[in-house]
């Protein structure tokens, strides 16, 4: 496997363990009190992932690690086929069970506009031919879930993103380019943008720390302007509290794409799955 590509899914996989700890964590005391060390993985603190231990995912990242373990299988994304592999796997999950995979569960389609679909694209890059290819793709998987409008012009500007930095690797610029091309982004990317010398937990409060892609794209533009390393970044990231896995996914999967990536290896070692994963992207 191409080994941008590989690390772009590694990344965001990574990004995701290491959310678990502090995730859906609001409160500003509690996230100063957490039992955790911010330099590794954790144990879950939130009671929505009660059970889940240092080395899981959240039911984000499982969902991502199923679209891996189908893609690794398929040269292609049938958008039937994957509905009828990921229902089988989400009707037997032990994990928190979101509204966007209830609702889908029941009929495909669900109009959710969760940030956390942007950040499980990663996985489609495998066996495809072109950036159009690619995008068709995104759609096709992000309607399973998050079929509404603001969700599939946020899944389709990061998934261009992931593209084109995979690509000519200038992530600032090819933000610009594509603020062009999404003129109902061009607000959020300016926050995000504007933002990049404020304090990330500033940033990211401001914007708001939850779920939705309003306010969560902001964050994600927010953090890619920042020159900063991976670890830096992913570690401010999940200090700034709520959904702070569909944020970094996101972010990691653009960054795992750029020749000067470095692994976390300490963090990648000490996933629970890493050795299935391994193997799913040799």
């Amino acid at each position: 496997m191409d080994a941008k590509i590989k690390n772009s899914i590694l990344a965001s996989l990574t990004a995701d363990a290491y959310a678990l700890g502090a995730h859906w964590i609001y409160d500003e005391e509690d996230l100063d009190n957490l039992p955790i060390d911010w330099q590794t993985l954790n144990d879950a603190q939130s009671i929505w992932h009660k059970g889940k231990t240092k080395g899981d995912f959240t039911h984000y990242g499982d969902q991502a690690l199923y679209l891996l373990e189908y893609m690794s299988k398929n040269r292609e994304f049938n958008q039937e086929d994957y509905y009828s592999f990921w229902k089988e796997k989400m009707s037997k999950y032990d994990g928190y069970i979101d509204g966007a995979t209830r609702n889908a569960l029941v009929e495909m389609g669900s109009t959710s506009s969760d940030l956390s679909i942007c950040g499980r694209i990663a996985p489609l890059l495998i066996h495809v031919y072109s950036k159009e290819e690619f995008l068709s793709r995104v759609k096709d998987f992000t309607s399973i879930t998050h079929n509404s409008e603001l969700a599939h012009l946020a899944s389709q500007f990061f998934a261009e993103l992931l593209w084109e930095s995979k690509e000519n690797q200038d992530i600032k610029n090819n933000i610009q380019t594509l603020k062009i091309k999404y003129p109902k982004l061009a607000e959020w990317i300016d926050e995000g943008v504007n933002s990049k010398d404020i304090d990330t937990f500033d940033a990211i409060r401001g914007f708001g720390p939850a779920c939705g892609i309003d306010g969560g794209f902001s964050g994600v533009i927010h953090l890619l302007s920042i020159d900063d390393d991976f670890k830096t970044l992913m570690i401010n990231n999940s200090k700034a509290g709520g959904d702070s896995s569909a944020r970094f996914m996101v972010v990691a999967q653009i960054l795992g794409s750029q020749d000067g990536f470095e692994n976390i290896q300490e963090l990648v070692d000490d996933i629970n799955e890493i050795q299935k994963i391994e193997y799913m992207l040799k």
